[in-house]
């Protein structure tokens, strides 16, 4: 089977959860045998083609057209797709829920949007409106799916809520770990002052909240750090929210808190490693790859009551969950482990054994072929 992914996200050039996704579950994809292409927007003015071992990536050139970016970029998108398919028939052609609205479809190919959390989605827990024209590409893009594939049941249900599926066939499908990146790093020694947060470094990732516990924290453990690695985000005046937190909460981050930037993917297991506590406050996610990892790796890990936490985490068994917008709660999960290291070994070890069970590549790969051809021999 060939499988065309719309993505311009990849941890080649820029990290991200979709991103991360795609090199986990495509690099599965060609072990089992299937070709697989992404198709992308890039960042320089030609055309990029690399080979991730076996995955074909295009990064097209990068729009030079001052209006109608988006018409122009899936115009690109589509050329190229259809050049693939001329090479390689495409069976499957995958995008997020934006993805599809300009598409020129191929009646030949079945088209999947896998819920990662699009516009409509996110509008609600970032208290902003719908944007007219963002709502309308993403209505647009539905109709023209053969297909969906949740990441979760609270992505599938949430979304619901603000578009239809049509009645076309959706399944929940859950986002593979690399378990085998993501495991047990016995040689490395924790750091037992080490709270890390892993994500992009903006609002909706409860970062602010987090750097606001920290002061509470450290009332009882004073020699407490908080690392965060991830990408950068800006206003759209071009300002930064890592600078808006450094001025703001500047007395609690130059005491407690370092910004170590993104790093690149294979570089995580070992930050998480260090950890002591993985702490990951997100006031919504489709489903988060972080929590999994660092469970994944037998880390304690505090993740959000929101969203689909339930689904990730069962409190005080496998992890512990935490109100995202309560600075208080936040202290007091992460103050739980840092007071209970007896307990921690028995939590870690069944978080692994669940990762491993519910996250596993194999099982995503077979679920995910299993849903493609169904809806090939529709």
């Amino acid at each position: 089977m060939h499988i065309c992914f719309i993505s311009s996200e990849y941890p080649l050039w820029k990290s991200g959860g979709v991103g991360s996704f795609l090199q986990t579950f495509s690099g599965a994809l060609v072990k089992f045998g299937h070709k697989v292409s992404i198709v992308g927007i890039g960042d320089k003015p030609v055309e990029e083609q690399l080979d991730d071992k076996g995955v074909k990536i295009y990064r097209l050139p990068v729009s030079t057209v001052p209006i109608g970016k988006f018409l122009f970029n899936t115009n690109s998108i589509s050329k190229k797709i259809e050049f693939i398919n001329q090479e390689s028939p495409v069976d499957i052609v995958e995008s997020a829920e934006l993805g599809l609205a300009f598409i020129k479809k191929n009646p030949s190919i079945k088209y999947v949007i896998r819920l990662h959390g699009g516009h409509h989605f996110f509008a609600e827990s970032e208290n902003r409106k719908v944007h007219w024209w963002q709502g309308f590409k993403e209505k647009l893009s539905f109709k023209k799916a053969d297909g969906f594939v949740a990441v979760s049941q609270f992505v599938k249900s949430h979304t619901a809520k603000y578009l239809s599926y049509s009645n076309k066939p959706i399944e929940v499908i859950y986002s593979p770990i690399n378990t085998e990146l993501f495991s047990p790093r016995t040689s490395i020694k924790k750091q037992v002052n080490n709270i890390t947060f892993v994500g992009t470094i903006c609002e909706k990732k409860g970062v602010r909240q987090l750097i606001m516990a920290m002061k509470l924290i450290a009332n009882k453990f004073p020699d407490i750090k908080l690392n965060i690695y991830g990408r950068e985000w800006y206003y759209k005046d071009g300002s930064s929210y890592t600078e808006m937190l450094r001025k703001k909460y500047k007395d609690i981050v130059d005491e407690y808190v370092t910004f170590h930037g993104a790093i690149p993917f294979e570089e995580l297991p070992e930050k998480y490693a260090l950890a002591n506590v993985c702490v990951f406050p997100s006031h919504m996610e489709t489903q988060g790859l972080v929590a999994q990892e660092a469970m994944a790796m037998q880390k304690p890990v505090v993740f959000s009551t929101l969203g689909p936490g339930k689904e990730s985490i069962k409190d005080y068994e496998t992890g512990l969950l935490c109100n995202p917008h309560d600075i208080y709660d936040i202290a007091e999960k992460v103050i739980w482990f840092l007071d209970n290291e007896d307990k921690q070994l028995t939590i870690v070890r069944k978080a692994r054994e669940f990762v491993l069970n519910t996250f596993n590549v194999n099982t995503s790969v077979d679920k995910n072929i299993l849903f493609y051809q169904r809806l090939i021999e529709v």
